[in-house]
């Protein structure tokens, strides 16, 4: 599962990560075949899981385009669930989270890093250039995989003690911070700047500020920043996809359209255009149309109807619940530190699934290892005081 969480951001690596996460499935089943192994489903997110996914099951027979349905039903969502399982029994010590954290970190650090020298040095791009492969993995995703990175290492360097591990992380962090950071993601820049806020404000009211301040005379000083952020946001694009998706869920909106995520942009099961003249003529799409919702949530209502979304949205109503007991409740401020790390780290990718399609790929599976770190910390919370390192 290491080698896996690895590859994560790494394009062309699906080989590697399917024997990967299969054979750690087949490790698991033959320990429980065996009776050596103790795999456990016990988490506060087991009852919503299980209603999504029995929704989503009913909807494959109604799905517009069921052989798609069914595969992204494997693929994309017990697929995860097993990852997240697989995670939170494995993972699942003081010394282990440490260990996933530090994965998770070298991954996105070796990516940014490596992804940024073969984009400028390499390809030979502008500075100006906007850094993001439209082949391998779009702009607006890249800030899902370095944001949550960045948030650990700055967690890390709190808890680590050694120099040597101390260099490493600033260096992490770096990396990951500038690939950020030219992306010129508008969606992961604002998720940045929020989920940075919510990680000091606990600890920091007064870097908070600071952060605050100098984030705002970077927005207006800047001029890659000040021309991102100077366009008028109410004609943007996204609105404009918001409202044809709204369009189709008025005709889907009990079962959706399908769970199938090529559904939404199949002429053959959907007419986009239809939709687009639907609705105002300043939001209406004048060249090729965009096939996809561009919006997590926006993306599974669509696709699993509005029964479907307030199932998935019980998932962020229990996280936000046990991230909140954890920050005011926790028994040690070890605790309470990791619930901060990983609330912020969640609304880093909230927020950017406002703007980009979260729902899949290494996106998707960031959210689904946030969910299992929580999990992971709410286990060490109700161990004995004597079973938690700080």
């Amino acid at each position: 599962m290491g080698i896996f969480i690895f590859f994560v951001p790494f394009p062309h690596t699906t080989a590697i990560k399917e024997i990967c996460l299969g054979l750690s499935i087949f490790i698991v089943a033959l320990l429980n075949f065996t009776k050596n192994g103790s795999f456990s489903f016990k988490s506060p997110f087991t009852i919503p899981f299980v209603l999504f996914t029995a929704w989503v099951f009913v909807g494959l027979f109604f799905a517009l385009d069921k052989g798609n349905s069914i595969h992204d039903f494997r693929a994309h969502l017990l697929e995860y669930l097993c990852i997240y399982y697989l995670l939170t029994n494995f993972f699942n010590s003081s010394k282990r989270l440490m260990m996933l954290s530090w994965i998770i970190i070298i991954s996105a650090a070796s990516f940014s890093i490596g992804g940024l020298s073969y984009f400028y040095l390499i390809l030979q791009n502008p500075i100006s250039a906007r850094f993001g492969f439209s082949h391998m993995m779009n702009i607006d995703l890249i800030g899902f995989v370095t944001i949550f990175a960045l948030l650990l290492s700055l967690h890390l360097f709190r808890l680590e003690n050694s120099v040597y591990h101390r260099i490493i992380l600033v260096f992490c962090l770096l990396g990951a911070s500038i690939a950020t950071y030219l992306t010129m993601s508008r969606g992961s820049l604002i998720a940045a700047c929020i989920a940075l806020i919510a990680f000091f404000a606990k600890k920091s009211k007064w870097l908070t500020v600071w952060f605050i301040i100098c984030s705002l005379i970077a927005l207006s000083t800047v001029p890659a920043l000040k021309a991102r952020f100077s366009s008028d946001l109410l004609k943007d694009i996204r609105i404009g996809i918001n409202l044809i998706t709204l369009e189709i869920l008025k005709d889907y909106p009990i079962i959706g359209v399908g769970f199938g995520m090529e559904t939404y942009g199949n002429k053959n099961f959907i007419d986009l255009e239809k939709y687009n003249v639907k609705i105002p003529p300043q939001y209406q799409c004048k060249g090729e149309m965009i096939r996809s919702p561009h919006n997590s949530l926006a993306d599974i209502a669509v696709r699993t109807g509005v029964v479907g979304f307030a199932l998935f949205l019980v998932v962020y109503v229990v996280f936000v619940c046990l991230c909140w007991k954890i920050i005011q409740y926790g028994k040690n401020d070890y605790i309470r530190d990791w619930g901060v790390c990983i609330m912020a780290a969640f609304i880093s990718v909230f927020v950017q699934g406002l703007f980009a399609d979260g729902m899949f790929g290494p996106q998707a599976i960031t959210l689904y290892i946030i969910l299992a770190m929580i999990t992971i910390v709410w286990h060490l919370n109700a161990e004995p005081d004597n079973t938690t390192t700080s």
